[in-house]
């Protein structure tokens, strides 16, 4: 299945029916007077988030919503029929968005969420409803209300408890692989993951979920590889994981440098709880491991974890962390719940 985390859709809720004029026409029966009936609604746009989805796929291939019309009245007081609604669905994280891509319409990170995105016009009265003791024939009935209509973002922003950032080929994925049952593409070149991929932890009897995104490079703020398109994935995230090439020559300035592209992109990525872990150890002799942990640590003012995707080493440690930072933002989310239940 295609990895989709955007699209612009089309919706378009339904016209109410109109209303009839008639009159009532029976044999023996004089002035039978009105009985038109009243027009149905019309069918409403709904967004729902369902279970079972993980991608916007869907609307890669639809991109134009319409409900249908209201039926039209009809004489013996007959009213036409509502029309059935649109539904929209929806994986779990999906924010809908306003046709400009900022205005925030709903952000739905329930199963079982609904919103209505367009309500459909009300259906027009009949001549009966117009009848009373001084009109006792009307001949007037109305059309029924507008629908509405608009353009609409859905945005995907996955729901995943940590995100691991880095620089291409710093061994995501390969840790990725190694904590949970994920299997995503490893190769010994640039951008081999080219979409995020989620991953279930199990630890300490617990399990959160791990997100690996795509690689950053220099300028990736201003579009450069495949940019900060995937970034949007991390703002719902607890904690970041930063993993650094041990391999590399310079360390530091390869934290550096995503640290400056998570600030370039906004969204207080840069001020999210960070764990940098030192990567690819097992190709590290001694002194080079010490070196370079002392230069990190240097610069970031953190612990730094060392550790190998490929042959396991540290790989516990930094799960045990992450899950520590995890399950202290759940328990601040729960008692920022139950104060506004309080309230």
């Amino acid at each position: 299945m295609k990895f989709l985390d955007q699209a612009k859709v089309y919706i378009e809720s339904g016209h109410g029916g109109a209303g009839a004029v008639s009159f009532r026409r029976e044999k023996f029966i004089e002035f039978g007077g009105p009985d038109g009936g009243n027009g149905g609604k019309g069918g409403d746009v709904w967004a729902e988030c369902v279970d079972g989805l993980n991608t916007l796929i869907d609307y890669r291939y639809q991109q134009h919503f319409r409900a249908a019309r209201g039926g039209h009245g009809m004489g013996r007081q007959r009213s036409g029929a509502n029309a059935e609604d649109v539904v929209l669905r929806v994986p779990k994280g999906t924010q809908i968005l306003a046709e400009d891509n900022e205005t925030l319409i709903a952000d739905l990170t329930e199963v079982g969420q609904r919103v209505l995105l367009a309500k459909g016009g009300d259906g027009g009265f009949g001549n009966e409803h117009y009848k009373s003791s001084t009109n006792r024939a009307p001949r007037r009935a109305d059309p029924g209300w507008p629908g509405e209509e608009k353009w609409i973002w859905l945005r995907l922003k996955l729901i995943a408890d940590a995100g691991l950032v880095g620089l291409p080929n710093a061994g995501k994925s390969t840790f990725l692989s190694r904590v949970s049952r994920a299997r995503p593409k490893i190769a010994d070149y640039p951008f081999t993951t080219l979409k995020p991929q989620l991953g279930v932890v199990h630890t300490m009897e617990k399990e959160f979920v791990l997100a690996d995104l795509p690689g950053l490079i220099e300028g990736a703020a201003e579009g450069a590889g495949l940019g900060t398109r995937f970034l949007g994935h991390v703002e719902r995230c607890a904690v970041i994981l930063h993993l650094v090439d041990g391999t590399a020559e310079d360390p530091v300035a390869n934290w550096k440098l995503i640290r400056k592209e998570l600030k370039a992109y906004g969204a207080g990525l840069d001020k999210k709880p960070e764990i940098i872990g030192l990567n690819k150890i097992d190709a590290l002799s001694e002194d080079e491991l010490k070196e370079k942990l002392a230069r990190l640590k240097r610069s970031a003012r953190k612990p730094i974890f060392a550790l190998s995707g490929v042959s396991g080493a540290g790989v516990a440690a930094v799960v045990a962390r992450l899950y520590e930072v995890i399950a202290a933002a759940r328990q601040a989310e729960k008692g920022e719940t139950k104060e506004h239940a309080d309230d």
